[in-house]
C-alpha cells in the first residue's frame, strides 16, 4: 500500500536535537485516529509507515535526536485520539514546542477514504 506524507515546515530549529543533549530518554508516541475504526492490522501498518516517514525525516534534520531514541531502545508509545480536528491540534501543539511531527496520509485502498490522515508521530523526551 502506498502512502503519501505530509510535509513539516519549520523555520526554526528543533528544539528536539538541544533537548538530545541534556535529556536520556526520548520516545516515539504514535497517535491513531480512533475515528476511523481501523481494524488492527491496518492501525499497525499506518503506524509502521508514520515511524519510518519521522524516522527519513530526523535523519537531516535531528539526527542528534534520532540517534538518543535508537540508544534508547526506539521506545514507542501508541495512543489513540477521537478526530482529525484534535490530531491536528495536537500537532499545532508539538510544533509550537518545535517537536518534530509527521502524519501518515492512506492512499484510501483498502478500509479507507483516500487522503485520510491516519497516525501522527511525536519524537521527543
Amino acid at each position: 500500500e502506498v502512502e503519501r506524507a505530509q510535509a513539516q515546515t519549520a523555520a526554526s530549529p528543533l528544539e528536539v536535537e538541544n533537548l538530545a543533549e541534556i535529556i536520556e530518554g526520548f520516545k516515539m508516541v504514535l497517535v491513531v485516529r480512533n475515528d476511523l475504526k481501523m481494524g488492527k492490522g491496518k492501525i499497525a501498518a499506518q503506524c509502521s509507515h508514520a515511524t519510518l516517514g519521522l524516522f527519513k525525516k530526523l535523519q537531516h534534520r535531528a539526527p542528534k535526536s534520532l540517534r538518543r531514541w535508537e540508544r534508547c531502545g526506539q521506545v514507542k508509545v501508541v495512543v489513540k485520539i477521537e478526530s482529525e480536528e484534535d490530531m491536528l491540534v495536537l500537532q499545532g501543539r508539538a510544533k509550537s514546542l518545535n517537536l518534530p511531527t509527521h502524519i501518515t496520509i492512506d492512499a484510501g485502498r483498502t478500509q479507507i477514504a483516500p487522503n485520510s490522515r491516519t497516525v501522527m508521530a511525536i519524537l521527543g523526551p
